[in-house]
Parts: structure tokens; C-alpha cells; sequence
């Protein structure tokens, strides 16, 4: 920290906050400092050096170090929805008044650039008891803080966190408020895919639909509880060897693959999902749609390829492959050497023997199908 103490900062009361606190004394690793600056002006910090970037509030990158520093403020409910509040930033809000608008209780220690804990409403024994506690009533008026609680649990779960009886109890209260319906679709996306990253995915939807808060956010989910269920024991089944970075959109994927287009369409409208999402949803879903055939046909299969528009983006092959060899190893083998013998009919063959137009489609088809046939009996 002390590569953070320059003369920019000197006659500054400036604290660490949030999760770098939090994490520093779970032992996990801290990639970025946050800090609060108490009693300062905006034009002061600029001043000093300091970069404005904040839309909302005071908020400054340092000139050196590029660590946001946000002038210490106090918040009002006056409308609805994660945005419906008025922001009181000067130099007379102490750093307790800031730490209390504060979701949680282990997000709302801050700690001296000397290393001193400053704790005012005892997130440190709530670590401790691997509580996940709202720090103050307020917490009702954000509704983003449902989902924000949901991710924290899905990350950490595996160390015996749970959310406080009284915490989820506002939860259900917000769920019920009609205060998700205000939301935008890009801060839900925004918390579900950092969702899907973290060590539990599973626990995070398990959370919102325990508070009534899916049916609100992704009512598709929830239509049949059997389903649910067994979507989310899917999340923890994922093909081999995927790069880190790529593991939420195949969650996602694993999560939507027993819906139907119209409503993996409308879910994926209302969230805004990106496409790549999007289209990963759907392959996986006619990917599903093709193990659960008693015995696939070449039809099928060649339905299949067409449907994922393997012709054309053949790299999409191996990786659905690798899915369907988590739950039906047998029949992606067998895929796998239909499609390896089948990708070697080349349209510039067939236009080297004569073949133009729709002529050419319909014997490309016809090649394909014929080998297709080799490993799936059809008529």
C-alpha cells in the first residue's frame, strides 16, 4: 500500500475499503484497491492530480497508481430501481456514514493506509462467523443488492458462508416489492455473469428462486421446478479442458439448454444477452436435443450440423462434441468419426466436376447424408 502514498495524498484522510479489506483477511488474493477519502473537495482532488471518472459521484483515478478514490457520501432513496437514489458527497460525511450504505457487513470495513481496521458495524466478526449480514435497513432500498448477495454466496459457499436469517427475510421482501421489476437488463447481466464465474454458479440461481427473486429476473427458469433443478446440477458438468475465461458462457449454455427457442429468445431479449451467449444457448439446446433421440438417424445428425451451422463454422464442432461426451460419451464418438469423414466432402470438389447451382446443393447433401449414413442406419 505504500506505493499509494505520495504527495498527492498528504493532508488526505484516505481509507481502504471494501473487498481488498474483506478478502486480505479471508486470504484470498486482492487484484484492486478501492479507497474513501474523507473531508476533501472535488476541485481539491483535482488539485492534487487526480482524474475524474465518476458519473454518479465523486469518484478519481489516482495520478500514479490508476486506484479509484471516491470522496466519502451518503445515499437517499428517491425513486426506484438500482438508480433511484440521490447522492450526498462533501466534506462533511464521515467515513462511517459512507461504510453505511454499504451492502454487507464484511463490505463495509475500511482499513488506514497503515494497516489499522476501522470496523463500525462488525463485518469482521460476521467474517469470522461466515455470515453474509446487510449492514442496515437500507438495504431493502436497492434491489440489486438481492442479486449481489446471491453472488457472494455462490463464491463463498465452499468456505461454509450463509446468508443471516434476518438478510434473507429482506430478500423476500424486495423479491415481493415489485422494486426487481425496475431494474435494467444490463446490471441483471451484469451480476448473472459474474455469477456464472464464481466457484458456485449453481448458488446463485438456487438463491434468487429460494427468495422468489428468479421468477421476477428469469421467469423462463422457474416454469417447472424438476427442471431447475436438474439445470443447475448441470452447471458443474462442463466439457474438458475450458480455458477459465470461457466457463460462464458454457454455464449459461448448461443452464438454458432444456428450453425451447421461443423462450430461450424471449429470456435472452429480456436479459439483453450478448450474442455469443445467445448462440451457445442454442446449440447447446439442439446438441440436448439430439442425445435425448432413443437412436439418432443420419437425418438427424445432418439436422444437427445444419442446425449449428457447422459447414460454415466448423470450429464449433469439437467443443459441442466435448459436451455431449459429458453425458453421452458412446454417441460422441460416434459423432466425432462421422463428422471427421463427413467434413472432407468439399464443395470445390463437386464444382470441379460440373456441378453449379442448386444442383450442387442438393448433391453436397446427398454426399454428406451417404456418409452420415456409414455410422446412423435412417431411411
Amino acid at each position: 500500500m505504500k506505493a499509494t502514498r505520495g504527495r498527492c495524498l498528504e493532508g488526505l484522510e484516505v481509507y481502504r475499503v471494501g473487498g481488498a479489506v474483506r478478502d486480505a483477511r479471508l486470504g484470498w488474493p486482492t487484484v484492486d484497491t478501492d479507497w474513501v477519502v474523507v473531508g476533501a473537495t472535488p476541485e481539491e482532488m483535482q488539485r492534487r492530480g487526480f482524474r475524474p471518472v465518476g458519473r454518479d459521484f465523486p469518484v478519481f483515478l489516482h495520478p500514479d497508481t490508476h486506484e479509484e478514490y471516491a470522496l466519502a457520501r451518503t445515499e437517499r432513496k428517491s425513486g426506484h430501481g438500482y438508480t433511484g437514489f440521490e447522492v450526498h458527497a462533501s466534506p462533511d460525511v464521515t467515513l462511517e456514514e459512507d461504510l453505511a450504505r454499504r451492502d454487507l457487513t464484511i463490505n463495509a470495513m475500511a482499513e488506514t493506509p497503515e494497516g489499522e481496521l476501522v470496523d463500525p458495524y462488525g463485518g469482521l466478526k460476521d467474517l469470522h462467523a461466515r455470515q453474509l449480514r446487510h449492514v442496515s435497513p437500507a438495504f431493502i432500498e436497492d434491489p440489486l443488492r438481492v442479486l449481489r448477495t446471491a453472488r457472494f454466496l455462490a463464491r463463498y459457499a465452499r468456505l461454509g458462508f450463509t446468508i443471516a436469517e434476518e438478510t434473507r427475510a429482506l430478500m423476500v421482501e424486495l423479491a415481493a416489492s415489485g422494486e426487481l421489476d425496475h431494474l435494467v437488463a444490463e446490471r441483471v447481466w451484469t451480476e448473472t455473469e459474474k455469477a456464472l464465474g464464481e466457484a458456485d454458479p449453481a448458488v446463485y440461481f438456487r438463491t434468487l428462486h429460494e427468495c422468489n427473486a428468479l421468477a421476477v429476473l428469469m421467469p423462463e427458469l422457474v416454469e417447472e421446478a424438476a427442471a431447475l433443478s436438474e439445470a443447475l446440477t448441470r452447471l458443474a458438468r462442463l466439457p474438458d479442458d475450458l480455458p477459465e475465461e470461457e466457463c460462464p458462457r458454457w454455464r449459461w449454455a448448461r443452464l438454458v439448454e432444456h428450453l425451447d427457442d421461443a423462450r430461450q429468445a424471449t429470456l435472452a431479449e429480456r436479459l439483453r444477452l450478448p450474442r455469443r451467449y445467445r448462440d451457445l444457448g442454442r446449440q447447446a439446446a439442439l446438441t440436448r436435443q439430439l442425445r435425448h433421440r432413443s437412436e439418432p438417424e443420419a437425418d438427424d445428425v445432418k439436422a444437427w450440423l445444419d442446425g449449428i451451422d457447422a459447414w460454415r463454422r466448423e470450429e464449433r464442432v469439437p467443443p459441442l462434441l466435448a459436451l455431449l461426451a459429458v453425458d453421452a460419451p458412446a454417441l460422441a464418438e460416434r459423432l466425432e468419426r462421422a463428422w471427421q469423414a463427413v467434413s472432407q466432402v468439399e464443395p470445390r470438389e463437386l464444382v470441379a466436376e460440373g456441378f453449379r447451382g442448386g444442383e450442387l446443393g442438393r448433391e453436397l447433401a446427398r454426399r454428406r447424408r451417404a456418409i452420415l449414413l456409414q455410422d446412423f442406419s435412417g431411411a
